[in-house]
């Protein structure tokens, strides 16, 4: 009996019960922040591609593995997290660096849903390549090329950085790419002498991305829509999209391109092309 009165009474102290704290992982959690991780590096981690669902995509495909039951055409998705975007809402983007390369395709088929080659931006392949009847630029092995614009940016939320990820913009939407980048190029400050002008560093400006519906005489399909916001609004902004502009800077962001679809036809997203460059290509 002593002994059980004693567990009973345990946590008494002056006749009170000594009230036990709860635990709350934000009063140690910047203390063991990052531990874990130590052998986790660039290729280890999957950047996530922000893309438009079209009407065939396979989010919206009833038996598709992938198909997701809130996605509806013209959303807004991140291939990593999962998560759909309302594309007449938009979200809001920093971009942080460009890139622009030719992938190497083989024709889609199960199992063939990586480039084989990637070129820089001042290959002449295009120049090996001759255009077929699906509007592709075919090399002597069967392969196609396509011209790939590559837009690296950190998602934005209520004023605070989220996610960095990536835009891929090819066939149609090549020209949304170019347009984008005279647009980012066309921004202007006035210098602190005031002798002219400069044109800021791409990661200090933020652009809303919506979708829209485009067509012409071969179908309908959604495409990008950009827009020009103004400047970050505050350091901790800045600080992410500098920090991911350095590490694509020093190509250390892991990207593993991948075609759409394994089944679809490759003429699918070529519905618009332009004169094919020389072999200087921008």
């Amino acid at each position: 009996m002593a002994n059980g009165h004693r567990k009973k009474n345990g946590n008494r102290r002056n006749g009170e019960v000594a009230q036990k704290k709860a635990f709350n992982i934000a009063t140690v959690g910047e203390k063991i922040a990052d531990k874990g991780f130590e052998q986790m590096g660039p290729n280890d981690l999957a950047l996530p591609f922000l893309k438009v669902i079209g009407q065939l995509s396979p989010q919206v495909t009833q038996g598709d593995p992938a198909f997701m039951k809130l996605a509806r055409p013209g959303m807004i998705f991140n291939s990593v997290t999962q998560d759909l975007f309302d594309g007449v809402k938009g979200i809001e983007v920093v971009p942080c660096y460009y890139k622009l390369e030719y992938l190497e395709w083989p024709d889609r088929q199960e199992g063939a849903n990586a480039p084989v080659n990637t070129y820089p931006a001042d290959s002449d392949i295009l120049s090996k390549t001759t255009r077929d009847d699906q509007n592709l630029d075919r090399l002597p092995n069967g392969n196609y090329i396509q011209e790939t614009a590559s837009h690296f940016v950190i998602r934005v939320s209520n004023g605070h950085p989220q996610e960095s990820a990536l835009m891929s913009m090819k066939a149609t939407q090549r020209k949304k790419s170019k347009m984008w980048n005279s647009m980012m190029r066309s921004v202007k400050e006035k210098r602190s002498d005031g002798r002219g002008f400069y044109t800021p560093a791409m990661f200090t400006q933020r652009y809303r991305l919506n979708t829209v519906l485009e067509k012409n005489a071969k179908g309908t399909w959604y495409g990008w829509k950009v827009s020009h916001i103004g400047a970050v609004e505050n350091q901790a902004t800045l600080d992410s999209a500098m920090g991911f502009y350095d590490s694509c800077l020093k190509g250390a962001v892991n990207v593993k391109y991948e075609q759409e679809s394994a089944t679809a036809k490759p003429v699918a997203e070529s519905a618009t092309h332009e004169q094919r460059p020389s072999k200087t290509p921008f």
